[in-house]
């Protein structure tokens, strides 16, 4: 999409390195590629990853994190942020007052928000000290957030076990600061079709995909990169994330396991091979 500015649009991600590929930036980068967008990204933490799990997270310094977010502010046409793993509370104030800065100059992207707080193995990637950071600073400031129903549990601090609580959860994020809350339902223990649940200040609404039989790497970075390359295109928040699920689906389902692990990396560019 392109204006009287001759720069495209690019999404941004701001979030972690997997050294394995199936996560992270190299799963944001994928996406945005996937659907036609340049993507930048500003790298917050390294791991040491595979598919079967992370066995190492540094979080580089926050002066560098800074730089990498000025840089990408002073030169490129942001249509909007992904963010992913911050890891820690320093890290997500570094985030926040870039954030704040750039909208003050009148640069003010879209925020799509994955609380990544836990691996698919299992590994913790937020520091508890950092939940309420996160609650404060960036759920206000995003246009949309996409947690799953464990990292739902953590911002709320209850258990969500059954259709009905999904239901309150979503409804209670949006009552926390969130504009609007994609709500996935893959953790969410229940029989049935897959549903992500969507919200806003004026629409409900419901995707429902077929659960499929297979241990996901990557997918909740994926969707909300999805839902910031959809918004970069220029569609509605709403129709972005129904596209984002949809995309996400398919590449599960055109998934492979490239590692040992059990977990299943997802094809990122599944349509655009028709």
């Amino acid at each position: 999409m392109q204006t009287a500015d001759s720069r495209p649009v690019s999404a941004l991600t701001i979030a972690g390195s997997d050294s394995g590929g199936g996560a992270g930036i190299q799963a944001d980068l994928k996406a945005f590629a996937a659907h036609g967008v340049h993507g930048l990204s500003a790298i917050a933490a390294l791991t040491a990853q595979n598919t079967r799990g992370v066995t190492a997270v540094h979080v580089p310094p926050v002066a560098f994190l800074r730089a990498q977010l000025d840089a990408l502010f002073d030169d490129f046409r942001i249509g909007a942020v992904k963010l992913g793993m911050l890891a820690n509370a320093e890290v997500i104030h570094t985030v926040a007052d870039a954030l704040e800065h750039y909208r003050a100059q009148g640069h003010a992207p879209p925020v799509v928000l994955d609380p990544v707080m836990v691996a698919t193995s299992g590994a913790r990637l937020l520091d508890p000290d950092a939940l309420q950071a996160l609650r404060t600073r960036l759920l206000p400031m995003a246009a949309l957030i996409t947690p799953n129903i464990p990292e739902a549990e953590w911002l709320l601090e209850r258990r969500i076990d059954s259709a009905a609580q999904a239901d309150a959860a979503l409804e209670a994020l949006r009552a926390r600061g969130a504009k609007a809350v994609l709500l996935k339902g893959g953790h969410l223990p229940v029989p049935g079709p897959m549903v992500d649940r969507y919200g806003d200040s004026e629409r409900l609404a419901r995707f429902v995909q077929e659960r499929l039989d297979l241990e996901g790497h990557g997918t909740g970075c994926t969707l909300a990169s999805a839902v910031a390359a959809n918004l970069c295109l220029g569609l509605p928040l709403l129709a972005a994330c129904e596209a984002a699920a949809a995309y996400v689906h398919g590449a599960l389902q055109h998934a492979s396991r490239p590692g040992l692990g059990h977990a299943s990396v997802l094809d990122h560019f599944w349509s655009r091979r028709g």
